[in-house]
């Protein structure tokens, strides 16, 4: 029996036996992605114990299903029915961080936050930075390649991934990629494991690239009467050629959430609110913040300006990331995270507002819109199963209206299970298939997160 040989060959304490602690391992954060209860939770220390219980499911054809922090917003982490779950919160290790190189070798289960505090000790700084980064974890972001607030101008999470030691699906322990500066030998497949989302590998050991410490950013904030206002804000910042180090928007309905939780008088002058910074240094920092806010004020704002108090710069960011657990103070929360074309944002705006009327449902708005990342937060009453299916509805639109519009199903929360319909819909069947055929060559037994992230066919999916 699998659960006896994994008590006989993994150390005390790795297989958690009380099933209320069990429990707590089950699903991610997306309320909505079903999931089903495993046989056993394991919470290994080392590459060689990972690659012990991999050689095991293998042994009895047992799924696998690799969980970080379970901060996931699209039932990637989610159980199914008879698996392991391997969590990987105790590999959580720093085990190098090197100036000279600027990069850093870490456990997949090492905090976001406290990898980028520990980098700034050393005057370095590793910069994706997910709304969920006090809590998410840096293995967690690579099997979702996350992104975050600054990622408009410094890249997603696959962009500072060096290299990885995986645990294959035939339970090899391999090193990809590399610590080099530069390095083109044999084809990415470090690369191809960030975003595979458990379905390619089990990351033991992750080597990131790290950067210099930024300048003092200068913000710029605008209020706005309209979400396609402040989107036509973001769009004429693209049009002027800058590149700012974050430009988030936040609507009225974030706004009063995070008020009625943390009493922050935000919601009183705005319905929406765009947030812009620049980290360019000197006298070219004061123009970038200069030419943004006039674009938002030749948009439309209806109050805008450069902020001189960097205490309440810093406090309408924290609403931005306090904005998701404050919607789900009001009921279960369906996360959307379509991303289009910069020129595209206030139609795409338009069309979520116009499916939200069209569904009768509450859809807020928080946005990484610098980079077209939107965000749609369709929030239902408590055990209300028909507002589920009109969110659920207005949720299937807003997909075919980024796919539209040029855009893509998720910039950053990964396909997980909500969005694996998406994600036949916006790839051709040839290129699904060569999914399903790099799967199959990596994980020819299927045991590592089945029926996650590519539809089961894609001919089928396609065949209308």
């Amino acid at each position: 029996m699998l659960i006896d040989e994994l008590r006989q060959e993994l150390p005390d304490a790795r297989l958690v036996e009380d099933p209320e602690v069990a429990a707590g391992f089950v699903h991610d954060e997306a309320e909505w992605a079903p999931h089903g209860s495993p046989c056993a939770v394991v919470r290994p220390r080392t590459a060689e114990e990972v690659r012990t219980i991999v050689r095991a499911c293998l042994r009895h054809g047992v799924p696998l299903v690799t969980r970080g922090a379970g901060t996931g917003l699209s039932g990637g982490a989610n159980a199914v029915e008879g698996c392991v779950v391997l969590s990987t919160e105790h590999m959580n290790a720093i085990h190098e961080i090197d100036p000279v190189e600027r990069l850093a070798v870490v456990g997949p289960g090492v905090v976001n936050d406290d990898l980028r505090a520990a980098c700034a000790e050393h005057g370095l700084w590793y910069p994706p930075d997910p709304a969920s980064a006090p809590w998410s974890t840096i293995g967690g972001n690579v099997a979702t390649n996350a992104g975050g607030l600054c990622c408009v101008k410094y890249g997603v999470t696959r962009d500072y991934v060096l290299g990885l030691e995986v645990v294959t699906g035939t339970g090899e322990l391999v090193r990809l990629g590399r610590r080099t500066a530069k390095g083109v030998a044999g084809y990415d497949l470090a690369g191809l494991m960030v975003g595979s989302e458990g379905t390619l590998g089990v990351i033991t050991e992750i080597t990131v690239r790290l950067r210099p410490l930024r300048e003092p950013e200068r913000t710029v904030a605008g209020y706005f009467s309209s979400v396609v206002d402040a989107g036509r804000a973001v769009a004429a910042v693209g049009a002027a050629g800058l590149t700012p180090s974050a430009l988030e928007l936040i609507d009225r309905h974030c706004l009063a959430a995070v008020d009625k939780w943390k009493n922050m008088g935000l919601s009183v002058d705005a319905d929406v609110v765009l947030l812009g910074r620049t980290d360019a240094p000197g006298p070219a920092g004061e123009q970038e913040a200069a030419r943004m806010l006039a674009c938002f004020e030749e948009a439309g704002a209806t109050w805008a300006a450069q902020s001189t108090d960097q205490e309440e710069a810093d406090a309408l960011f924290d609403a931005r990331r306090l904005a998701y657990p404050a919607l789900e103070r009001l009921g279960p929360v369906l996360t959307e995270d379509v991303c289009v074309p910069k020129a595209a944002v206030p139609e795409m705006l338009a069309r979520i507002e116009r499916a939200a009327t069209r569904h009768d449902t509450l859809i807020a708005n928080i946005a990484h819109a610098g980079d077209g990342n939107l965000h749609p937060l369709l929030i239902t009453p408590p055990g209300d199963s028909e507002a589920r299916e009109r969110a659920q509805a207005a949720f299937h639109e807003i997909i075919a209206d980024a796919i539209a519009l040029g855009g893509t199903v998720t910039g950053e929360h990964g396909v997980g299970l909500l969005k694996r319909d998406g994600l036949a819909r916006e790839l051709p069947a040839p290129v699904i298939d060569m999914h399903h055929a790099i799967k199959k060559a990596l994980d020819p037994q299927g045991i590592l997160n089945p029926g996650k992230v590519v539809p089961e066919s894609a001919r089928e999916d396609h065949a209308d």
